[in-house]
């Protein structure tokens, strides 16, 4: 969900974030109006890029509108429409790196100023890359069209720098499959793998560091200077930056209030303080932030539980259980059966191993 950059206090996102979805809602039967008030957001959010937009109500129109009209693809088929241009001040910076990596880069750095709770993460291990994107929302937001919109995104970013030519290893979505993947395999030009342990794609480091032509960096000057003054005086919530922390290192198993003080260069005492003064924990967010994961890897996947034990950081299986039946009064199999689903599409068949193990956890 991107937007262009006005002022430094930035909203969860921008009407921007939508554009395109009018002719798009039309083109398969819908009303934008009718949909748009069943999201709770003003007709504004479309007329105006720069209007402010909750995140949450953005996510629940791409979902139902992929219920409404039947289509599985809708998030994607607003990503089709999403280019470098479309990220303002920060599309032209990236544009103008000399490799899709310093470019990606790029994005991941200022994607603070578009959201807090959108983060897209970039993980090297030997010759792959693993792009990971994450939504943090509430437990009842539903995020599947947005992430696979913010997945297409990344991916039409990388084939505008390297060429229509290029295409990643792999494809990843911790949600169940479509009735129909065709769709996505045409997107993305190759098999997608669901049921995956994070959303996003799996990339070789050859492709993203090759050379692109020089930018002109004189040209861009003024932009980073922009951005730059825009990221110093955005102060992201001391509670925000420790969510994405958490999201991004759970399953690692080093997701301690200490591993966040080191990776911020400060104390505990430090983060501790901070947390309090917005009313927050470090344990209480660590709590929050595993149980959405949860609900969406338990309801929304057919991982097997003793994989979901692992992504949240638990050591044995048996901790995850009691962890899950004590918040959610009542057990991991009995919420999937009561929230989740049985696939039924021809992608119901065990997923690929390779090579999505070879980035799982520790990168």
């Amino acid at each position: 969900m991107f937007g262009d950059l006005k002022t430094a206090q930035i909203p969860v996102t921008h009407g921007a974030s939508l554009a395109g979805y009018s002719e798009l809602a039309q083109s398969v039967g819908l009303d934008a109006k009718a949909m748009l008030r069943r999201a709770g957001l003003g007709r504004h959010a479309l007329d105006d890029p720069e209007a402010p937009v909750s995140l949450e109500a953005a996510c629940e129109l791409l979902s139902a509108s992929a219920d409404a009209s039947g289509v599985e693809d809708f998030g994607l088929r607003l990503a089709a429409l999403r280019d470098l241009s479309n990220l303002g001040p920060i599309g032209l910076v990236a544009r103008e790196e000399t490799t899709a990596m310093l470019a990606l880069d790029t994005v991941c750095r200022y994607l603070c100023l578009i959201s807090a709770s959108l983060m897209v993460r970039i993980e090297h291990q030997r010759d792959l890359v693993a792009i990971r994107a994450y939504i943090l929302l509430p437990r009842s937001a539903h995020t599947r069209q947005a992430l696979e919109m913010t997945v297409g995104i990344v991916y039409r970013i990388i084939a505008e720098l390297l060429g229509s030519v290029w295409k990643p290893v792999q494809v990843c979505f911790t949600h169940r499959p479509p009735i129909d993947s065709k769709p996505h395999r045409k997107f993305f030009g190759i098999p997608i793998t669901f049921n995956a342990e994070f959303d996003g794609m799996v990339c070789r480091a050859a492709d993203l560091n090759r050379p692109l032509p020089r930018g002109k960096r004189d040209v861009t000057r003024f932009a980073v200077r922009y951005l730059d003054q825009v990221l110093a005086q955005q102060r992201p919530s001391s509670s925000a930056t420790a969510r994405q922390f958490i999201a991004a290192m759970l399953a690692s198993g080093r997701c301690t209030a200490q591993q966040l003080a080191d990776h911020l260069g400060v104390d505990r005492r430090t983060v501790h303080r901070h947390l309090v003064s917005e009313g927050e924990s470090f344990r209480g967010l660590l709590q929050s932030t595993r149980m959405e994961l949860a609900d969406r890897l338990v309801a929304g996947s057919d991982l097997a539980l003793s994989e979901v034990a692992t992504l949240l950081g638990f050591a044995v299986p048996s901790a995850f259980s009691s962890w899950f039946a004590k918040t959610f009064d009542t057990s991991p199999s009995q919420w999937r059966k009561r929230r989740g689903s049985t696939p039924t599409g021809p992608d119901a068949s065990p997923r690929a191993r390779e090579p999505r193990d070879v980035v799982r956890r520790g990168a």
